[in-house]
């Protein structure tokens, strides 16, 4: 059974929104990607309506499975992390709407499923992207690739592949980001 991720990488004026399917042996193709942009100069109630609807549209139009979020993490702009924060709770009300599963992902949890290393920058984490679902070049804008690498991270997590489908095999990514959270468990 095809497990559907529709991706968020939360943003007040970019909502990057990816989707993918992925199979029980954690083969991934892509469905569609874009970004929601709103006007920097707009109110913020109608910044954040205009990316509600792309995301509602996008789930409308799509009908995945799961929702994976990028977590808000602490940063030094707090006008920032609001905007994201706020961004997230759109994606996570949108989702809880159609009872659908999410997960957050941290930007370092992402990183390392894809590129097996939590430290990745953006162009490394865009052409493992391109590389996972056979594409010729990296999606863009950057927040498009965020939002698959984010639903190619969720779909890869432990538990989420449907029942009667999971898969024991993991991708050099995978198995690098499994050790690297069994280090961070203390080994447990």
């Amino acid at each position: 059974m095809t497990l559907r991720v529709l991706g968020v990488d939360p943003g007040l004026t970019r909502c990057g929104i990816g989707i993918v399917d992925v199979e029980p042996n954690r083969k991934a193709r892509l469905v569609s990607y874009s970004v929601v942009r709103s006007d920097i100069d707009a109110p913020i109630d109608q910044r954040l309506l205009v990316v509600g609807r792309g995301i509602d549209e996008a789930l409308d139009e799509f009908l995945p499975n799961a929702v994976a979020v990028e977590r808000v993490f602490a940063q030094h702009n707090l006008r920032t992390v609001m905007g994201t924060a706020q961004v997230s709770g759109l994606a996570l009300h949108a989702a809880a709407k159609r009872d659908l599963r999410v997960g957050l992902h941290t930007p370092s949890e992402v990183k390392a499923a894809i590129t097996g290393y939590g430290s990745a920058d953006k162009k490394q984490v865009a052409t493992m992207v391109a590389r996972v679902l056979g594409l010729a070049e990296p999606p863009q804008p950057a927040d498009a690739a965020d939002a698959l690498a984010i639903a190619l991270c969720h779909a890869w997590r432990g538990g989420v592949v449907p029942a009667g489908g999971a898969s024991t095999t993991l991708t050099p990514a995978q198995q690098a980001w499994a050790k690297a959270e069994k280090a961070a468990r203390g080994g447990r």
